[in-house]
């Protein structure tokens, strides 16, 4: 068996920024074993895998630990591979996922997608994410993550968690964010449950943080940094129940997997 692949830096201007994904378009859908043997073998955050039905494709996200229900760059890289790779010459890309129907098109910024937003409830920060982190939060909220607000960018910077410790909290992961003055928000995004122990650049995440920053700021267009070593900036439009994720992608690789089986 061989299956196509693509590997691409998403929310980047250049290699080596951004998020790395791979892309691997498939005819039909092969077992879930087999799609989580291939993610873990690329060792990437994300693998993302579709197939074509009707005028749109289903499309599935993989880490090398689990299936997950959404997943921003990893969407922005399968489109990025439809549109430059495979001909796709209609304006706008429908994808069926776990979390519904995901619409990228071209824009100014590269690609645009339009996401479910997810809007964070206050909490009281476990006592283990405190520790974890090692810094007192400003607030906490909880979506699918934990979203804990600093101070300031420096102290995002300055951030050294105990991976350990956050992986045995009861959500996906821990987004840390702050204002900042070069942009209008900075964070780092910890997904240790996911084998992911710090994320380059996470588009789901954007969709917990651009709702908050919007009714904070009070403006639906707002630009985010994630301050990863790879770092990159996610465009942001708060658009009712939505939010509109832009970004660029860069290729890095494309190859053929070969399967022995």
């Amino acid at each position: 068996m061989e299956i196509d692949i693509y590997q691409v830096d998403a929310f980047a201007n250049n290699t080596f920024e951004g998020n790395p994904a791979a892309v691997c378009p498939l005819k039909e859908w092969v077992s879930d074993e087999l799609l989580q043997k291939i993610a873990a073998e690329n060792n990437l955050s994300e693998t993302a895998f579709f197939v074509t039905k009707g005028d749109s494709f289903t499309l599935r996200w993989f880490t090398p630990e689990a299936e997950v229900d959404l997943c921003g760059h990893a969407t922005l890289a399968a489109a990025h591979v439809l549109f430059q790779h495979l001909g796709y010459d209609k304006s706008a890309i429908l994808f069926e996922t776990k979390s519904g129907t995901l619409t990228v098109e071209k824009s100014e910024y590269g690609y645009s997608m339009s996401f479910p937003a997810s809007i964070a409830e206050p909490v009281k920060p476990p006592a283990m994410l405190t520790k974890a982190l090692g810094v007192k939060p400003v607030k906490t909220f909880a979506a699918f993550d934990y979203i804990v607000v600093l101070e300031n960018e420096a102290q995002i910077n300055m951030l050294s968690p105990d991976f350990a410790m956050l992986e045995n909290l009861d959500l996906r992961g821990v987004v840390v964010t702050a204002p900042s003055k070069d942009v209008d928000f900075v964070s780092r995004c910890f997904f240790p449950k996911l084998k992911v122990n710090e994320d380059p650049v996470t588009g789901s995440a954007h969709c917990e943080l651009a709702p908050y920053w919007s009714e904070k700021l009070n403006r639906n267009k707002l630009v985010g940094k994630q301050l990863s070593q790879r770092t990159g900036l996610v465009h942001c439009e708060v658009n009712g129940s939505r939010v509109i994720l832009s970004g660029d992608v860069v290729d890095y690789m494309s190859g053929i997997i070969t399967l022995n089986l």
